[in-house]
């Protein structure tokens, strides 16, 4: 059997391939964060695609911590039974979910969450609108809401949670030298960065129990002048991995530039794929634990060279889900045709408008047959 088709384990979750669907926001969520019809559809079409495991979108773990409309939230009671209405859709239909805790910092948008945006550290030049810096006594509340959003999570029966530092959100910011310039205990160092989210890890250790599946997405660096470096980022998910944690999704880039947007188009060889590959070697290198690499995977030689290889344990993918939730499925098959997706990143558009995440290409397509 093929490689990428071999079963694998993450800190005791049992996954039948090594295909993750990388966290994607939907788009289709309840104006109050619950789940909703069409997001139920959205999970029951990726299990039935054949992947190993799904992480879901970006689900917000207090209120001040939501990134746009129309996202998941996982910030309060209330949203259990809908939640758990989804884990039962993806175990009936033989999936595995995980679901990603965040909290967009910075890029909490004030006219949605009410309240200027917390940031780790207020410096000129940092935004022309208010923010607040966390004082160590919002940190503490942050660190259980995380822990909180777990054990959410944990009683609506995902089979673990992936903690979010990727990509500019808060919990990377705490990260990157470019918006972490606390001179606390949570500034300075890497050791001091990465303090929050040992405490993080360690509150839903406490929350959800110590055999509950905790994984993390890491940038690799931030790809923006002073920020995160890689050496950093391994070393921080070297202190993270002895503390016991399950694994690491290997991203990079910033919401407001960097990598993450201009690798993110015109992936049309293999030679575009996996963008990240590179990094990853040096993590390989620091952590024992599964490594999970994302970035512009689009065709069976390259997903199956990087796990072949054992440079990759599993390998996440977002926008080809997008546009064919099938396309596991359709590779174990025997088509191997890459994806076809052509990155062009139109699918975030109608999102914003509030009608979900969609491919415009493939109906532009066959409008057009």
């Amino acid at each position: 059997m093929s490689g990428v088709f071999q079963s694998g384990e993450i800190a005791g979750l049992s996954l039948s391939n090594r295909f993750v669907r990388s966290a994607t926001w939907e788009g289709v969520a309840a104006a109050d964060g619950g789940v909703t019809p069409a997001l139920i559809q959205t999970m029951r079409a990726l299990a039935e695609g054949g992947l190993g495991l799904i992480i879901s979108g970006h689900s917000y773990v207090c209120p001040e911590g939501q990134a746009g409309p129309w996202q998941l939230g996982v910030h309060k009671d209330e949203l259990i039974p809908g939640l758990k209405q989804l884990t039962q859709t993806v175990h009936a239909a033989g999936g595995k979910i995980v679901m990603q805790l965040a909290h967009a910092g910075f890029f909490a948008p004030q006219p949605l969450t009410g309240r200027p945006p917390f940031v780790v550290s207020n410096f000129e030049g940092l935004s022309k609108s208010p923010t607040t810096e966390l004082s160590t006594g919002d940190i503490d509340k942050t660190v259980r809401a995380f822990a909180e959003g777990a054990a959410r999570a944990k009683a609506a029966g995902f089979d673990g949670v992936q903690i979010h530092s990727a990509h500019g959100y808060l919990l990377s910011q705490f990260l990157s030298p470019i918006y972490n310039r606390r001179k606390d205990e949570f500034g300075g160092s890497i050791e001091n960065r990465a303090r929050v989210h040992l405490e993080i890890l360690r509150a839903i250790r406490e929350a959800a129990g110590k055999d509950f599946p905790v994984l993390i997405k890491i940038n690799c660096r931030d790809f923006a002048e002073n920020g995160l470096s890689l050496e950093d980022s391994v070393q921080a998910a070297s202190l993270l991995a002895a503390a016991g944690l399950g694994a690491i999704e290997v991203s990079g880039g910033m919401l407001n530039g960097g990598k993450l947007s201009p690798s993110r188009f015109a992936i049309n060889s293999e030679q575009k794929e996996a963008y990240f590959s590179e990094e990853l070697k040096a993590f390989r290198k620091a952590v024992d634990i599964p490594l999970i690499l994302v970035g512009g995977i689009r065709s069976m030689a390259v997903a199956e060279r990087l796990i072949q290889s054992g440079q990759a344990d599993f390998l996440s993918m977002c926008r080809p889900l997008i546009r064919e939730p099938g396309l596991v499925k359709r590779w174990k098959s025997g088509d191997l045709r890459p994806s076809e997706c052509v990155s062009d990143n139109l699918c975030f558009k109608p999102a914003l408008e509030g009608l979900g995440i969609q491919c415009l290409t493939e109906q532009r397509q066959k409008a057009e047959k």
